[in-house]
Parts: structure tokens; sequence; C-alpha cells
């Protein structure tokens, strides 16, 4: 006779009877392991860092389960001085930056206007890269980088001076924290103790140059990649520290909820992270979208798409 004690309704086939044999089975409903750290050696400033925001976002988005994500400040600019900066770019003075800022927007279709190194140049990177630091200390990694990214977009795209103290709180106060009290606070020794953590670290990566993505294993081997590379190189050198020749990626997300998240997307990002052609953007975003989710602008020559507010 069986025992009428040990019945069980199928979530899989809606079909109520008696259980199987096995009384008791050990399950594990933790994520695997994470056992990769990705380091992200970056500065506020750094143009090429900002051309590689399309890359980034769909190497987290899609293999962000197989890593613990790191950003480190590497102090690009401490200072203007009379000596040369970034002699490799022909940089001497404020001004020199804003021809290579031009062409690096123009390369990577990341937009950047540069002409505020001209009229009003950022005199240090060290002062949004301390706000940084504060938030990461005070908050969390996401927002942490959720700034960086709005103040990058200030900075490229829209001309404003990220070491400016009154363009650095309005940055934070449109995360909605305290954006005094976190610019009061980074300008504090702490700040720069912080900041100096950072450097020290960035030191031991060997990061020379930015962005550099260092990937490391548990055994403290891994592989660096410096400077904006291709979504193939970053996907390769993960399989390389995992020592596997296959990974899983996670599906993209929809448009609707990356757009949500990031507040703003570029055409350069949606064409990166969706694989579509520039000209086809429009009617991906129109298919994709409902019209009263999104507004669309131009931003020197390129489209740009943010959330209805």
């Amino acid at each position: 006779m069986a025992n009428n004690n040990n019945l069980i309704c199928d979530a899989a086939t809606g079909v109520c009877g008696v259980a199987g044999e096995e009384e008791m089975e050990v399950i594990d409903l933790n994520q695997p392991k994470k056992t990769i750290d990705v380091y992200y050696v970056t500065d506020p400033i750094c143009s090429h860092c900002w051309a590689l925001e399309p890359v980034l976002r769909r190497f987290t988005e899609q293999y962000g389960d197989y890593f613990n994500f790191h950003t480190v400040m590497g102090g690009l600019l401490e200072k203007w001085h009379d000596g040369p900066i970034d002699p490799a770019n022909g940089i001497h003075k404020p001004a020199d930056v804003a021809g290579h800022w031009r062409e690096v927007g123009e390369h990577s279709r990341m937009p950047i206007d540069g002409s505020l190194m001209i009229d009003n140049p950022v005199q240090s990177s060290f002062p949004p890269s301390r706000v940084f630091k504060v938030i990461q200390k005070n908050h969390n990694e996401r927002l942490a980088f959720e700034y960086l990214r709005r103040a990058r977009e200030a900075l490229f795209a829209f001309n404003q001076n990220i070491s400016d103290k009154s363009v650095m709180i309005d940055i934070v106060n449109g995360l909605g924290l305290d954006g005094e009290a976190i610019v009061n606070e980074a300008e504090q020794p702490i700040g720069q103790q912080l900041l100096d953590e950072d450097f020290g670290l960035a030191g031991r990566l060997g990061a020379g140059g930015f962005p550099a993505i260092i990937m490391v294993n548990e055994e403290n081997k891994g592989v660096k990649i410096v400077g904006g590379r291709p979504f193939e190189y970053y996907v390769d050198g993960l399989k390389q520290v995992l020592n596997t020749e296959e990974l899983e990626p996670k599906q993209q997300p929809s448009l609707s909820s990356l757009l949500e998240k990031e507040k703003l997307l570029f055409s350069k990002e949606i064409e990166g992270m969706y694989d579509v052609e520039q000209s086809d953007v429009t009617s991906f975003v129109e298919k994709e979208l409902l019209a009263d989710q999104y507004q669309v602008k131009e931003i020197l020559g390129e489209y740009y798409f943010t959330v209805t507010k």
C-alpha cells in the first residue's frame, strides 16, 4: 500500500501523486564563488576611459557573475606645471588637451567637446577622485561608479569643470546624496588618504597607463590589459585567467531596464551593447521603448537617449 504521507504536486507538470523514493536531498542554492578580481584603474578626466564605456559596460553586464569588480583611482593629473604632462600625446599645457580629446571623441564616437580645457581648464583630477573615494567609503561601489559616470558626462559631453566645487556638489546631489557634505569631507585629510591607498594599489598592480584592466585569480596570477581594447580582448582575458575555453554570458539586459538604470545612453553605447548598426539605432530604440519612456537629443553630431522625467 502506498505511503499516503509521501505525496507531492510536481511544479513542472502540475500532476500530484506519490513522491519518489529519496526522502532527503542535499541542495546548494549558493551562486558559484567568484574567484576572480577585476581591477579597473582609471581617472575621472581620462578620455580613453570615457571611450571605453560602451565596451566596459557590456563586459560587466554579461560576464560580471564571474568576477568581483573594483574601481581604482589612478591619479592622472595632480596639477599643471611648467614641464610636459603627457609628452607622448604632445600635452604640455591645458589647451593641448582640447585637440587630443576631440580626436578621441571623433574616433570613439563617445562625444567630447574639449573647449573647456582652453576656456576654463580642469586644474587637477584629484578633487573629483577624492569625492569618488568618499562615496565609495560611505555608501557603496555602485553609487561611486554612478558618480564617476555622471562626472564624465558633465566633463566630456557637456563641458563642465568637474574639479569645481559647485559642479561636484551638483553631481552628487543628483545621486540623491548630500553633495555639500560629501565634497566637504573629500577636502579633509581622509579624502587624500583614501586616494593615496588607491595610488598604492594601482602601483602594485603595475598600472602605468589608463584605462587598465587587471584580472587576478586566487593565486595572484592573471592578465593586464592597458588601453582601450575591443570587447573580445576582455572576454579572452577572462577565459585565460579562469583557464577555460568557454564562458556563459548573461543575456544583455533589455534596453528599457538598461536606460532606467543608466539614465543616459549615447548611440555608440546602444550599438555596442546590442550589436546594432549606427544607422539602425533609432528604429531599434523605437521598437524597444514606448514613446513616453525616453527622450532623444543630439550633441556634437551624436544622438543620446535619456529617461523621461
